[in-house]
């Protein structure tokens, strides 16, 4: 499976959107160079209040653009870095990765799924009603389907752009379904 790199935002404070950036530097077992979410341990601010020395497997947050478009039928005009991710795809099935696998960006950078984004109450302050649209409950199994996108941590740093291509290596069978983290 092969998509493309379409936006990349970062924040040194902490904000509920990224603005967009021409590139941003993934830095192998931390993330976004300059990012507020950059570090070995957990810097989810309100995780950190209870949870500080855990591994931090939210150092990048990926989104695909096609959310967008699904949104906006809704109702909803949301952009890239809006809902605070870092990298925006188009052309992965992010959400049917299996946990493990492997983002080649660019020329070399590589990033390693580690689950689902869970979406935060946060984002009905930004548009009302919006949290309902990011997540779903299953008739059939009583799941929930979070649909804001992955969460990774960064194997092999490099420079990531817009226009980049996305390369994904599936883990070893058995694949294991993404969890929230």
């Amino acid at each position: 499976m092969t998509g493309q790199v379409t936006a990349v935002s970062r924040n040194e404070t902490y904000s509920f959107s990224k603005p967009p950036r021409e590139s941003i530097r993934l830095l192998a077992g931390l993330g976004v160079e300059g990012d507020v979410h950059a570090g070995e341990t957990i810097r989810h601010q309100f995780r950190m209040t209870y949870e500080p020395d855990l591994p931090n497997l939210r150092q990048v947050h990926l989104m695909h653009e096609e959310l967008f478009g699904e949104l906006a039928r809704k109702g909803f005009e949301v952009s890239a870095g809006q809902l605070g991710e870092n990298i925006t795809t188009r052309g992965v099935d992010l959400l049917g990765l299996p946990t493990g696998a492997l983002l080649r960006l660019g020329e070399g950078a590589v990033l390693e799924v580690t689950g689902l984004r869970n979406p935060c109450a946060k984002i009905n302050d930004f548009r009302p009603g919006l949290l309902g649209e990011v997540f779903a409950l299953d008739p059939v199994s009583g799941e929930f389907t979070f649909k804001s996108g992955v969460m990774a941590v960064v194997r092999q740093g490099g420079i990531v752009r817009p226009g980049d291509s996305v390369e994904v290596e599936n883990p070893p069978l058995p694949h294991r379904p993404l969890e929230r983290v």
